[in-house]
């Protein structure tokens, strides 16, 4: 068959390609946050003609369609859907939210908002917060480099991840991975340095939006004593914490494990050795799970002339088996999944601004708008498999979170005609569609 030969016309229709932003500017308008950033004053700019608010709105619809740069607001200055979905009264131009996001970068009760508003968004609208199977609440504490590489941006370093950038911590809870904190960092800068106040507001967060046991889970980059103690002065949180074994004897190390650990043999040349022990630290004892692996041959069954340890310990307040813990720690693992959807579905790697404080708010609206997503793809989830089976969108069931990815292609970037009758406002979308019945 060949393909038709379209003939190209003009309409007076209004038709939009993102009407997701209905649903964001919905669930935007259940917060304070107009009422709140209208409140800041900056220095010089008394009344504004186009309003923080404004300014603010528009900044997160962009990362919320995966466009991070101040350039993409230009094609939605005339954008009437743009404007009546968000509930703002002006677009600002591609000049104005450069600079007054550089303005509000410098004052500290612009970042006190969003993270509380954040808060209120996800205490109150998330359809769901899941925990494990041993009914803990995982809140995933964890570091991320952002590649800037080639720019001259302020606070561009050069990470561990071998590339000069930014090296932001972010704290996601439950497993849906909900982003309950967020902070930029310069690229050099170490793991531990700063990270003990982030870890108290980042709890104190996490228990304002649940309720139920957190268990706080970290590498061992973030395994100083002094987090430690926080963990465990934090009411109603457990914790685990991988360790870094610095210069402790690996030999050591087996034969404590070949004493007081559980001998499996997964294949013939591998032995695994899990159990606990205990060790001080600043005068305080604490539960240590290891696995200890001695391989004396390869996979493929070639042999190795010295044996092959590896050792795995992790500071933790659980008394559940060490392969319980062991696999608890592992699933900590899902948050480089929610690292990858920041930096690639929503394009947030490379940050838009050289100033270092402008490019801080911009990921703390980075924040915002990667839950405003999340919330919206666990939704439209859930609703989803309430509908009968002949009107179900094909979603495989066993999924338990949608892809930031998916959500922006299939909600987000959505075509429908936007219609104006008797004083009131409406969208028309196909009938085939098969997320019409969600957004019903």
């Amino acid at each position: 068959m060949k393909p038709v030969s379209f003939k190209i016309t003009e309409t007076d229709e209004v038709l939009v390609s993102h009407s997701g932003l209905a649903l964001v500017g919905g669930l935007l308008s259940k917060t304070s946050l107009k009422k709140q950033l209208n409140k800041i004053s900056i220095k010089g700019k008394p009344r504004p003609v186009i309003s923080h608010f404004d300014t603010i709105y528009s900044m997160i619809s962009l990362l919320c369609l995966s466009k991070p740069d101040f350039g993409a607001i230009e094609p939605f200055r005339e954008d009437d859907f743009f404007k009546r979905s968000l509930g703002i009264k002006a677009v600002p131009s591609c000049e104005t939210l450069r600079q007054r996001l550089d303005d509000l970068a410098r004052v500290e009760e612009c970042f006190r908002i969003i993270l509380e508003q954040n808060q209120f968004l996800l205490s109150q609208h998330t359809p769901c917060i899941t925990a494990c199977e041993q009914g803990f609440v995982p809140l995933d504490i964890d570091p991320s480099p952002f590649d800037n590489s080639g720019t001259k941006k302020e606070g561009v370093s050069y990470t561990y991840n071998q590339c000069d950038g930014y090296t932001p911590i972010f704290g996601y809870l439950g497993l849906e991975g909900y982003m309950v904190n967020c902070e930029l960092r310069r690229g050099s800068q170490h793991s531990q340095e700063g990270t003990p106040e982030f870890l108290r507001q980042t709890i104190a967060a996490a228990k304002r939006i649940t309720d139920r046991k957190l268990l706080v889970r970290m590498d061992a980059g973030h395994d100083a004593a002094e987090n430690l103690e926080i963990c465990k002065k934090a009411k109603g949180v457990d914790w685990i914490i991988k360790r870094n074994i610095r210069k402790e004897s690996v030999d050591e190390w087996l034969l404590d494990a070949q004493c007081f650990g559980k001998w499996t043999f997964p294949r013939e040349g591998k032995e695994v050795y899990t159990g606990y022990t205990h060790r001080e630290r600043n005068d305080n004892l604490y539960r240590v799970v290891f696995e200890v692996t001695k391989r004396t041959s390869t996979a493929d069954g070639q042999l190795l002339l010295i044996p092959e340890l590896e050792i795995a310990t992790y500071w933790t307040s659980l008394k559940l088996p060490a392969e319980q813990v062991i696999e608890l720690y592992h699933q900590h693992g899902t948050s480089e999944q929610f690292h990858s959807e920041v930096k690639t579905d929503m394009d947030l790697e490379r940050f838009p601004s050289g100033k270092f404080a402008t490019n801080a708010l911009v990921l703390q609206l980075g924040m915002l708008a990667y839950n405003l997503l999340r919330i919206i793809g666990q939704s439209s989830l859930m609703e989803n498999r309430l509908l009968p089976p002949n009107r179900r969108a094909p979603i495989k069931d066993r999924i338990q979170r949608r892809r930031l990815k998916t959500v922006i292609q299939d909600l987000m970037y959505m075509a429908c005609r936007l219609t104006h009758h008797a004083r009131g406002w409406g969208l028309s979308f196909w009938r085939g569609n098969v997320w019409m019945p969600v957004w019903q």
